[in-house]
């Protein structure tokens, strides 16, 4: 099996995984979002763009002049999409309707344009001659790839420079996934820009085959980790609710205190009123110092008490509470409808890894595990 073979069976499958995604997301999920539907045209007019490049690997072609000429610039609506996506996912503009209109009068345009120009070589060009269509392509690309870069620094620069504006979805998600995903898809763009000049200035193909893959597999990601983490912000969204609502908060006796009797013994117990009182434990980038700070102590100070106290060292002792704070939700039918990994987040805990690791440490058992048991029980 030769190299072409290989890219095309990977485009092919590439394809196939894509529209699949937009089937399972589109009718089988229980609410409409207009997050999800952006999320969903991000992959399909990768897949559309991947199977016509596909087609035109294997050979196909038609006898139909227009049909064989006619390239559908669909990856051009890829960026535009994609910058919707996160305009909603972040809550930021609700007018962005105005943004998508253009992109489909320019998609809209640029098939009229082509369309022209396969009329005029098919109809006033001796012998059908394709050059016309080949320069009018190399143009098309260069603008689409123009503004391409414009959308993709315009989703930077807010993603990167306006953390103001989307303050409080920070509450809910560090971004980081989507900051790595901008970090790759500059090197991305910067190869998109090598493909093209390769193209235009030595007749170089092969940097479009790469180009394609490369994309492929970084929007694929993208739009699953997109979907996975809408689904989770918008758990922790509603969860934060309930758990206010109902007032579901682990008491001051969550954790059982040293019965040492020293003069030590009251300065801890301020310190784990306030932590629990002011629910500390449920911040994920509380630490030692932070805290120490808000009580005006030093850190080593802190460690002692935590430690001579609670029998625990400052991460054990925070974990432990957002262990008991899980338990409490888990334990409650209520909060049966959400998913491990939001309950484990609003406990305080910064990953999935990390919640099932400390609720391991502390219960013997896995949260999976002790949710069965609490509702057999």
């Amino acid at each position: 099996m030769d190299i072409n073979a290989i890219v095309n069976f990977l485009l092919i499958a590439g394809v196939i995984q894509g529209f699949i995604f937009n089937l399972v997301t589109l009718l089988f999920r229980k609410r409409f979002s207009i997050v999800v539907l952006y999320l969903n045209l991000v992959v399909l007019f990768i897949s559309l763009n991947n199977l016509q490049a596909w087609l035109i690997e294997v050979g196909y072609s038609s006898d139909l002049f227009y049909i064989k000429n006619m390239l559908v610039p669909w990856y051009f609506f890829i960026l535009p999409m994609f910058y919707a996506f996160i305009i909603h996912f972040l809550e930021v503009d609700k007018t962005i309707i105005g943004f998508v209109k253009f992109a489909i009068v320019v998609f809209v345009a640029e098939i009229l344009l082509r369309s022209a120009v396969i009329y005029q070589v098919y109809y006033n060009v001796p012998g059908q001659d394709t050059d016309l269509i080949s320069q009018y392509t190399m143009i098309e690309d260069i603008f689409n790839l123009a503004l391409s870069i414009a959308i993709f620094y315009k989703a930077i620069e807010l993603v990167f420079k306006r953390e103001n504006v989307y303050q409080s979805m920070l509450s809910y998600d560090d971004l980081k996934w989507l900051k790595l995903f901008f970090k790759v898809g500059g090197l991305v763009m910067v190869f998109w820009v090598f493909a093209k000049m390769a193209d235009f200035m030595f007749g170089i193909k092969w940097g479009y085959s790469v180009l394609r893959l490369g994309t492929s597999v970084l929007l694929y990601w993208i739009g699953y980790q997109g979907l996975y983490r809408y689904n989770i912000v918008q758990d922790r969204i509603q969860l934060r609710k309930r758990i206010a609502s109902s007032n579901k908060f682990i008491g001051i006796g969550a954790i059982a205190t040293s019965n040492v009797d020293d003069k030590h013994r009251e300065e801890f117990k301020k310190v784990h009123d306030l932590v629990v009182s002011e629910k500390k434990y449920l911040e994920p980038e509380l630490s030692m110092g932070s805290l120490a700070e808000t009580l005006s102590i030093s850190a080593s100070h802190l460690s002692k008490l935590v430690n001579n106290h609670s029998g625990f060292s400052f991460s054990d002792y925070i974990n432990s509470l957002r262990v008991e704070q899980a338990k409490k939700l888990l334990a409650d039918p209520n909060f049966n409808n959400y998913t491990m990994v939001a309950i484990g987040l609003e406990c305080g805990f910064n990953s999935r890894s990390t919640f099932y690791a400390a609720f391991k440490k502390f219960t013997a058992t896995t949260p999976t595990e002790y949710l069965k048991k609490a509702v057999t029980s």
